[in-house]
């Protein structure tokens, strides 16, 4: 196994257990679910990664408690996309990096969208830069994995659900490795 792939594992190993941000699930439940939706609905291997490893930044940074409290952004989705792009890629990457920009594309272009976000990412979203202007918006628009960015968001909304995770803690650590494994080749 590569060094950084048992890194990251590690991270959910020994990390995963730590709450969501103001959310009732943990990190590893969060990961689980995004990543099980974006299996259901279909996804290639690189966007099933995406979605388990979006948040990853979040267990990298290790910033302790809330930071949206503090009024702090850890710029979590840089910093996972640039651990996941050398090892597996820009269509792993990449939706993930724009995850954080997919959300305010979302609150921007559709008014039901905002009113539906958790308390904690209504708070992120402010320190996030807020509804994006027309310009941003194109802009975002023209990023390559746009669209993968999207699904992902979604999935990352809706992956907060308590008391869902159909796997062992184990049985979900190697489905990730699997994945891992697969993307990389």
């Amino acid at each position: 196994m590569h060094e950084r792939h048992k890194t990251i594992l590690d991270l959910y190993r020994y990390g995963g257990d730590r709450l969501y941000a103001g959310e009732p699930v943990t990190q590893l439940e969060h990961a689980w679910q995004c990543g099980r939706l974006a299996e259901k609905s279909g996804a290639n291997t690189a966007l099933q990664l995406a979605s388990w490893l979006h948040d990853l930044g979040h267990l990298w940074v290790n910033s302790p408690g809330t930071p949206t409290l503090r009024g702090e952004d850890d710029r979590h989705e840089a910093v996972a996309a640039d651990i996941l792009a050398p090892l597996f890629g820009s269509a792993v990457a990449e939706p993930v990096r724009l995850h954080v920009q997919a959300k305010r594309y979302l609150v921007t272009t559709n008014r039901a969208y905002a009113a539906k976000l958790s308390q904690d990412s209504t708070r992120s979203l402010g320190l996030q830069g807020g509804v994006m202007s027309s310009q941003e918006c194109a802009s975002f628009e023209a990023q390559p994995y746009f669209k993968d960015a999207l699904k992902l968001r979604v999935w990352d909304d809706l992956g907060k659900k308590k008391a869902w995770f159909e796997d062992s803690r184990d049985d979900a650590l190697m489905h990730l490795e699997k994945l891992m494994q697969a993307a990389a080749s």
